[in-house]
This record gives C-alpha cells, structure tokens and sequence, in this order.
C-alpha cells in the first residue's frame, strides 16, 4: 500500500515542483527589483531603500521557520547595519493581530511591512514561507531564498556580507 501511495504520490510532487519553477520566475537574479509598496512601514516603496542592501523577508504567523528566522535576521540588522544592510519583513497575514501575537514571541528588531492582501508577495512570485529576496544597493536582485533553517545561516550570512562588499565597492568607485 505505501508504495502505491508514493507512485501516486510522485507525479502531483512533479507538478507542484513544475508549478513552484513557473511562478518562481516573476522575479530572477539581476534584474531590477519590483517597486513594490510597503503597507505599514516607515518606508512607502521598496525603492526608498535604493543604496541600502535590503534582505525582504514574506512571513506569516503560521510559519513554523519563520519563528526560526527571527532571531537570526535580528542579528544580521544588529551586525551589519552600519554597513548598509536593512532587513525588511513582510507580514502576509490577512489579520493584523495574528501577526501581532507572533511579534509579541518574535519580537523584530528591523523594519516591518504588513500585506494582509498579499499584493506584494504576488508581485515577488512568494511560493514558500518565508521566501526571501536580496537586493543589492543598484535596487538589482542579488539572491532569491525559500524556506529557512539553521542550516542556511551561514550561506545567506555570506550572500548579506558578499552585497554589502560590493555595494561599498561600488560607492568608492563613484567617489
């Protein structure tokens, strides 16, 4: 019985990892970031953060990484804003006080954006909870991210620390 289950399980993982890749295309490396708006933060659009290093991070108070994620973009904002790193987290609840609840044991020490319609996550092509976007301080896609685990610190810190290196290679170049 468990082997039928997995053959017929087989092809609906087939088309839900094809479904994943099609939508995953809405927004690629080095391409320019969408101008997505930001409901309910300091910032109106994504855009007002261009010369910053932003890691956008969609979450929800259901997801059970994102409670994982938390403290850890918590210390990259800590470690690396003098730099020129801002961590961005939006909320896609659809009500606020779920999201509310999950801050009170979660609590950010970055920016929050709040999308109870998930209009930007749209946009972004978010598949995954939480999926995270790096965009460079060119406002350029540096690096797309699914899920999250503590197994991924290390490699996202270095992606964080490889933008920022360049974004200052950058700034020094036009100086």
């Amino acid at each position: 019985m468990k082997k039928l289950l997995c053959l017929l399980a087989a092809p609906a993982l087939a088309l839900s990892i094809s479904c994943v890749t099609l939508s995953a295309q809405a927004l690629e490396l080095g391409q320019s970031a969408l101008d997505i708006e930001l409901p309910g933060a300091q910032v109106a659009r994504l855009s007002e953060l261009r010369g910053k290093v932003v890691y956008v991070d969609f979450w929800a108070s259901w997801c059970g990484p994102c409670k994982q994620s938390f403290p850890w973009m918590n210390e990259m904002q800590k470690k690396y804003a003098t730099q020129g790193l801002q961590v961005l987290a939006i909320n896609l609840d659809a009500k606020r006080a779920d999201a509310d609840s999950f801050l009170a044991q979660n609590p950010a020490l970055f920016a929050l954006a709040f999308d109870p319609k998930g209009e930007s996550a749209r946009r972004v092509g978010v598949t995954a909870m939480p999926t995270s976007v790096l965009v460079g301080a060119d406002g350029k896609v540096v690096y797309l991210h699914r899920g999250f685990s503590n197994d991924d610190r290390a490699a996202l810190e270095s992606r964080i620390a490889a933008a920022l290196k360049a974004s200052s290679h950058l700034v020094s170049q036009q100086n």
